[in-house]
């Protein structure tokens, strides 16, 4: 099914319900529709259709779900990129994807124009804001064309090449077909009915998986969306508050800004009924904090998905957040929190050995899914073929995530494959020593990983950042004491360091590949 299927059928049934809001421009559907259409055929007089590629550079915008849209309209390839992207990371970008058309916004012009020589592949370039020579402008690409219909495509074909963060090496193009969206819209989202009054504030970057799928949940169920281009927590509470907005998707380091803000209590958030948070693993002193200040009626969710399989995989509910019951309850759902949840209805999980065995309850292996929403595969630099993706002849998908699963069927990840530290032949999760670390009332927030070691083979390192009122008085001594009560011995930190922040991207995830080069100089 084309993905404009899901902004069509909504034009019918509701043409005057508004549809999205992005600072001072407002569309019902049947407007939204009708840009759409007029985008696309500007797209098509540049030569984009099936078998083409077209390319974002920008932040959130209207103009950017319209592109989105307009592109699968026509039957080509989308390809939203990282704006934090240096030079030599964006020409490796647009080489891999073979991109045909990029459009770009205005604080990306002069790279943009940088790059391009270097990219023969691109034939067009588009501001999306104000003109700027050697570009054409979006406003000149709105073609009123009769008769214009959109393509029909087979659910196998391309319609998003998606960037994997690059957090262990050189982001990955993950290969999404139109089928894939479909599937997931239709297994998440409810068809568009009379009473519906959601509204979502969407910031989470359209480069992102959870941002551009939920530009596709909410036009099928005619949904209203409300666009920031970028998070400022200020902005994010003003725009709740005036939009009476009822659901959210926040990642880990955008919910501690929202606690973090001086002026919290002064907004009226008594619209807002899901908040959704994931993409990173959460602090627990985070969580507990925001389930503490945000009104009581606010059901949280903890997402968790890939890239790879076109976003939520498992959920933890709002049950699972509402810290009531007696003490033993309560013990057991803050633990709970540390879990992604459970898997979705269209997805299946396991957690498997090396030899992709089964492994009981409590044991950690590697997390396997097995979903009709599955990634094509990746797309190497050159786009010339897919390689192929970690997944069996029976479907399922091996994410080199660690966990393991509890009796009731709650999965608890472990950190990634790649993470794992072997110290004298035993593994240890820097997960679990994380786990235990988080713990302790001066502990802001930690990263474990490992670094080589003569001996051991590897050190065990905890990179700590403290928080305010510990600063300066923590000591390494007494976390290493903290960890050996609790762990076994050889999973303990020989190492503790102090830090004011940890490298993130922009998603909140722990750059530990920062970590490791940063503090190789410990290793012997």
């Amino acid at each position: 099914m084309n993905v404009y299927e899901f902004v069509n059928i909504s034009a019918q049934i509701f043409p005057d319900r508004e549809a999205l809001v992005f600072e001072n421009r407002r569309y019902d559907y049947a407007s939204m529709q009708r840009s759409i259409i007029a985008l696309a055929a500007g797209l098509r007089r540049l030569g984009l259709g099936p078998g083409k590629r077209l390319a974002v550079l920008g932040t959130n915008s209207d103009r950017y779900i319209q592109l989105f849209y307009a592109t699968g309209f026509l039957g080509a390839t989308f390809v939203p990129l990282n704006y934090r992207a240096k030079q030599d990371e964006l020409q490796y970008l647009l080489e891999a994807a073979e991109v045909n058309l990029l459009c770009v916004g205005g604080q990306y012009h002069d790279l943009a124009l940088a790059v391009r020589p270097s990219v023969p592949s691109v034939g067009e370039m588009i501001s999306l804001d104000a003109p700027k020579e050697g570009m054409r402008h979006f406003e000149t690409l709105m073609v009123e064309e009769e008769d214009l219909e959109p393509a029909e495509v087979d659910d196998d074909d391309l319609c998003v090449v998606m960037f994997t963060a690059g957090t262990t090496s050189r982001p990955k193009g993950v290969m999404l077909r139109y089928g894939d969206f479909s599937n997931y819209v239709f297994s998440t989202a409810d068809p568009a009915s009379e009473d519906d009054h959601y509204t979502q504030v969407l910031v989470a970057p359209f480069y992102h998986i959870a941002g551009l799928t939920a530009i596709m949940l909410s036009p099928y169920s005619a949904r209203r969306m409300v666009v920031l281009p970028q998070f400022e927590p200020s902005l994010w509470f003003d725009t709740v508050q005036r939009e009476r907005v009822t659901h959210a998707f926040v990642v880990p380091t955008m919910l501690k800004r929202l606690i973090d803000e001086p002026r919290f209590r002064e907004f009226d958030l008594s619209s807002l009924e899901v908040l959704s948070y994931g993409a990173a693993a959460t602090p627990p002193g985070v969580l507990l904090r925001a389930l503490d200040l945000f009104p009581k009626a606010v059901g949280f969710v903890n997402a968790y998905g890939q890239t790879e399989t076109t976003a939520t995989v498992a959920m933890l509910g709002p049950e699972d957040h509402r810290l009531e019951g007696g003490p033993d309850e309560i013990e057991r759902k803050k633990a709970r929190l540390r879990s992604i949840g459970k898997p979705v209805g269209d997805v299946e999980m396991r957690i498997v050995d090396p030899d992709h065995r089964s492994l009981p309850p409590g044991e950690i292996g590697e997390v396997a899914l097995r979903t009709a929403r599955a990634m094509k595969g990746y797309l190497p630099a050159g786009g010339q073929a897919v390689i192929a993706s970690n997944r069996d002849a029976e479907g399922w998908l091996y994410t080199s995530d660690l966990g393991w699963m509890d009796e009731e069927g709650y999965v608890f990840l472990a950190g990634r494959k790649s993470d794992m530290i072997i110290r004298g032949g035993e593994n240890i999760s820097p997960e679990e020593v994380e786990t235990v670390l988080y713990r302790h009332p001066g502990v802001e927030d930690v990263a474990v990983i490992g670094i080589p070691d003569e001996e051991w083979g590897e050190q065990v390192v905890a990179v700590v950042v403290p928080r305010p009122e510990s600063a300066g008085t923590l000591s390494a001594e007494e976390l290493i004491a903290f960890c050996r009560e609790r762990l076994a011995s050889y999973k303990k930190p020989s190492i503790v360091k102090f830090v004011p922040e940890l490298p993130q991207s922009a998603l909140g995830k722990v750059l530990k590949v920062k970590l490791r080069e940063q503090f190789q100089a410990l290793a012997h």
